[in-house]
């Protein structure tokens, strides 16, 4: 346990340190409202517009709109940028203590991401429920509202492909971490990596809405780990065996990304510079 707490206490002091910033939090969620709201309504048009490729999608309108609310409530889960603190840290060269620190580098950033991480998805996903599954529906605008999960098997297996996904980003993360690492310079990747993020994970459009051609490879791919698996095991788009089979995608590129970016930080740290004086 004694070698546990460097990690518990750098996940809590960053945990805590987001949780204040209630103002973003309050800003972010009314614009992931806003957005939430427009993608919607494109969803609705598309199903109206297109009832016979509405009636042969593999989710129905209902389950697209539950889809888009969860979207825009775990936004913070999508890997599309790098931890502002590493960047700051090669800026600065600070960046250097951690080579310095007698503990494992690349579980202290983790474990950091997943601070930051969770910090700022826990508020907004908060209030996206209380907007989106409470306030609608008492409002008389169910048809446009959260849905609740399809049963208790499948609110806990998406409690663990949450949880999952959670880990999956983490460690997406650290990949673009390393990247800065070793470039100097955290907006190249970002930029790259944030349309990658958007359309792959299904945050743009649901997975399940592209080509019948393309389903296998966007299945497959590891974004779809991040939101479109938890999402389609929610509401049952995924039950069943095709619902382990996406967990187990999710737990194969957590482990093949931890794996990779383990090696590759070693040898980024082990030929670090930093200049200055």
């Amino acid at each position: 346990m004694d070698a546990l707490r460097p990690y518990v206490a750098a996940f809590n002091s960053r945990f805590l340190l987001m949780m204040q910033y209630r103002a973003a939090a309050l800003a972010g969620f009314f614009t992931q409202c806003w957005f939430g709201a427009i993608h919607v309504m494109v969803l609705a048009a598309f199903y109206k517009a297109s009832p016979d490729a509405a009636a042969s999608a593999s989710i129905s309108l209902s389950q697209a709109i539950t889809y888009t609310w969860l979207g825009q409530g775990l936004l913070a889960i999508l890997p599309w940028n790098g931890d502002p603190e590493i960047a700051a840290g090669v800026r600065t060269g600070s960046i250097s203590y951690d080579r310095l620190r007698p503990i494992d580098a690349y579980a202290l950033w983790y474990v950091r991401a997943a601070g930051w991480m969770i910090a700022r998805i826990l508020p907004r996903v908060a209030l996206m429920i209380l907007a989106a599954g409470v306030a609608l529906p008492l409002i008389g605008q169910s048809a446009w509202a959260w849905q609740p999960p399809s049963g208790l098997s499948e609110a806990l297996l998406f409690a663990l492909a949450l949880s999952l996904a959670v880990a999956l980003s983490c460690a997406i993360i650290m990949l673009i971490n390393i990247v800065v690492v070793a470039t100097l310079n955290a907006r190249g990747v970002n930029i790259l990596v944030m349309p990658l993020a958007s359309i792959f994970t299904g945050s743009l459009l649901p997975l399940s809405l592209y080509p019948d051609g393309m389903q296998t490879a966007l299945l497959l791919q590891p974004f779809a780990g991040v939101l479109d698996i938890p999402n389609r095991i929610y509401f049952g788009a995924l039950a069943g065996q095709m619902a382990w089979a996406g967990i187990g995608l999710q737990v194969f590129w957590i482990l093949v990304f931890i794996a990779l970016g383990r090696l590759w930080l070693n040898r980024v740290m082990a030929r670090l510079e930093v200049q200055g004086g």
